[in-house]
């Protein structure tokens, strides 16, 4: 199909597409699952294509990029202070990098770092809940999905003492260079964000190896891998990372699958009476609201999908979101939360979701400290190319009265 008659085309900044996106990305998977944007890139939205070209090992680094504008518009936006534009963080680099990357992280970011912190994340859910209780009427944004993952990863990493509503600022900036953007003001706006959250990661880390501590930030300053180690910008741009995004698909998390929750109050009441069903229950709402609505991959080769070819060095952009509502794989009703879906933790489907070690975070966190009952659970996280075991199995006794407002309870 040309361009020419095609007959709808993404549009990110449709009127609405920011408040519900699913509509458009329900009519570009059912006129238009595979095409090309005047822009240069390709855009894929059916589940079986997505997940094929996840499973490919495609490029993620965009120096690849040499077909279309987004390279030229990304340079003329930003210069040479693009955000990440070092590509040094696990998530822009491909293999033999990113394995090796992920091998020093992860040598620092073990179970033991993430169970210890359990108890402080029922505590800091509890005192949440209780302060929204005594005000009787809240936003549970700025009262608890944003402070919550931002303190349980800023005491696991260690960080110095800082000015926290700037750096949520700076933070909340800096990921829009994740979204559609077409305002020169706010482009700007995200390269300074980007330049002061890099500051401040050198500053904390220069602090740290000063005052060492069983942290996840001295950690990641002493991994090492039979000699290896993070060079400096490597450290800065994986502490970044964990910072910014950990705390971000946990937002997302931790609101939209409130927000889900409460629009669909049947399921809430049920969820209320089988708390046997919340394992499932977070998988679903992950399915049907993903923290992470896309991601992105660079062909080295031609690459064919539904007879058509996509040539060398052109940016592939894969709706995930789109992908997680397919009814060829979901059923008919795959717009609605039922969180007793039997394949709510389909293979496929933790593939789409979990694209990087960062959206494992919110998973703990949604299990471990917002959510009322406990639950064993033997997960994995994909992280890059390759799924490896989380080792999460320990269920939790104590129950903290997350949802309490939602049941009733």
């Amino acid at each position: 199909m040309t361009q020419t008659d095609q007959p709808v085309m993404f549009n990110p900044f449709e009127p609405g597409f920011t408040d519900n996106p699913y509509p458009h990305l329900k009519t570009l998977r059912e006129q238009v699952p595979v095409h090309e944007h005047p822009m240069g890139f390709w855009l894929l939205l059916r589940h079986a294509d997505v997940t094929e070209l996840l499973r490919a090992k495609l490029s993620v680094e965009e120096h690849n990029v040499t077909v279309g504008q987004i390279r030229e518009l990304r340079e003329a936006a930003y210069g040479d202070g693009a955000p990440r534009s070092d590509g040094l963080s696990m998530l822009d680099r491909d293999p033999p990098d990113h394995d090796r990357l992920r091998k020093l992280v992860t040598k620092a970011f073990t179970m033991r770092t993430i169970e210890k912190l359990e108890p402080r994340v029922v505590e800091l859910v509890d005192q949440a809940l209780d302060r929204m209780a005594d005000a009787g009427r809240f936003n549970l944004v700025q009262e608890l999905a944003f402070p919550l993952p931002f303190r349980v990863i800023t005491e696991m990493m260690g960080m110095p003492e800082t000015d926290e509503v700037r750096l949520r600022e700076l933070t909340g900036t800096l990921v829009r260079s994740l979204e559609p953007v077409n305002d020169p003001e706010l482009l700007q706006q995200i390269a300074d964000a980007d330049r002061q959250i890099t500051e401040l990661t050198i500053d904390a880390i220069n602090w740290k190896r000063q005052h060492p501590a069983d942290d996840l930030l001295t950690a990641l300053i002493a991994a090492e891998d039979d000699g290896d180690k993070l060079s400096e910008q490597e450290l800065v741009s994986q502490v970044v990372l964990l910072y910014v995004a950990g705390h971000e698909t946990t937002v997302n998390l931790i609101g939209n699958g409130t927000l889900a929750l409460l629009n669909h109050p049947d399921q809430r009441a049920l969820l209320a009476s089988r708390p046997d069903l919340d394992g499932n229950a977070v998988e679903e709402l992950l399915r049907f609201d993903s923290p992470v609505q896309m991601s992105r991959r660079v062909t080295l080769e031609p690459y064919e999908v539904d007879g058509n070819v996509i040539a060398p060095g052109t940016a592939v952009l894969l709706s995930i979101a789109s992908a997680n509502r397919d009814p060829a794989v979901f059923g008919l009703d795959a717009d609605k939360v039922l969180i007793e879906r039997a394949n709510a933790t389909h293979d496929t489907t933790r593939r789409l979701v979990a694209v990087s070690i960062i959206v494992w975070v919110p998973r703990w966190h949604g299990w471990r400290g917002v959510r009322p009952w406990g639950v064993s659970y033997d997960g994995s996280l994909t992280c890059g190319w390759t799924a490896m075991s989380s080792g999460m199995g320990a269920s939790t006794s104590a129950a903290p009265r997350c949802f309490r407002w939602l049941s009733g309870s």
